[in-house]
């Protein structure tokens, strides 16, 4: 049993870490930029254009978070964080944001001393094949040699595939998805196991894409979303809420090229407290009243930025799906502005 003096001590030395954890707002001000942990090279979500500028749908959440504190989608640095080391690099502070195709889990939302802020894409881990191997289904792998990396969920879910369904695997696995990726295409293994948007930009990379193929099963829900520290409600609400001005902004049909014109000329009163033109819902975040229209402006809605990266008209070509609208099928639904 505790003593009240071991109670209290206990009790400041929580509220010591939680006001150690708070102020990244003042922090990224301070230093004119937010550090962004993003997965370097992994084609439509965070890789260097011709130009070495980083392009990507995880991106773009970094970028949207910069345009809403400082009026300027720029003002970013990218970190590039593994499977292994994202976790203790925004424990540490290393970073401010982890933008990295990252599942949220039970585990991952309480027991790490995180936060996950909304889901950025709605996804599935699957498997992808060489079509020369002659399965078509992924309860043809019986006795594969499977690729996937290390501390992730991918390696958990591969386990209960298998196991739950009798059938012998081995795995090779690696920390870092190039190397798990040049490991397949090297034909050490099989079988290449991720979530489903990274084996299509993986594909899409590979020498030969068109001896690659995607198995149709999908065998566990990956919501892959923005993580921040606990203890700081902040900065925390400043990025869950860039994700859902961007969802916001795709219901009204308030788009980076329309928004000028709308803002000047609508009469409703939801899109004015949007845009700024009325009220000041930036205030309770610490942020100018224009911040959801600085996102939308320099950075766009949420249809824009998937179909920008990894939409139907990219090399991915995935379908909306489930990281559509809700007016249009998809899970995608943010909270009222009001």
């Amino acid at each position: 049993m505790k003593t009240l003096l071991g109670i209290a001590a206990s009790a400041f030395a929580l509220c010591a870490a939680s006001a150690s954890m708070a102020g990244t707002l003042e922090d990224v001000r301070a230093r004119g930029e937010i550090v962004c942990g993003v997965h370097f090279g992994l084609a439509g979500f965070a890789a260097p254009d011709d130009e070495g500028n980083f392009q990507g749908l995880d991106v773009d959440i970094c970028r949207g978070v910069a345009a809403a504190v400082f009026g300027d989608a720029d003002k970013v640095v990218y970190t590039s964080v593994t499977a292994k080391t994202r976790f203790t690099a925004l424990q540490g502070g290393e970073i401010d944001l982890l933008s990295r195709n990252t599942t949220w889990t039970f585990m991952r939302d309480t027991a790490l001393g995180l936060d996950f802020t909304g889901v950025t894409y709605y996804d599935g881990q699957g498997f992808m094949v060489r079509k020369d191997l002659g399965v078509g289904s992924a309860m043809d792998l019986e006795g594969a040699t499977v690729c996937t990396s290390t501390g992730t969920t991918t390696e958990l879910n591969l386990k209960d595939f298998f196991d739950g369904n009798g059938m012998a695997y081995d795995v090779v696995a690696f920390e870092k998805e190039a190397e798990v990726v040049a490991a397949y295409e090297a034909g050490r293994c099989d079988v290449y196991t991720t979530d489903a948007s990274a084996l299509a930009a993986a594909r899409v990379q590979l020498a030969n894409a068109d001896e690659h193929m995607i198995l149709p099963e999908i065998i566990s829900k990956e919501p892959l979303g923005p993580v921040v520290r606990q203890g700081d409600d902040q900065w925390g609400d400043i990025v869950r809420w860039t994700l859902w001005v961007m969802d916001t902004a795709e219901e009204l049909g308030i788009t980076s090229e329309n928004v000028d014109a709308i803002r000047a000329e609508t009469k409703s009163p939801e899109i004015k407290r949007v845009l700024g033109v009325e009220g000041d819902i930036g205030e309770p975040l610490g942020l100018s009243p224009d911040f959801a229209y600085q996102i939308i402006k320099q950075v766009g809605n949420y249809g824009e930025i998937f179909d920008r990266h990894v939409g139907l008209e990219t090399p991915l070509g995935l379908s909306r799906g489930l990281n559509d609208s809700w007016k249009s099928g998809g899970l995608r639904y943010a909270a009222p502005v009001r």
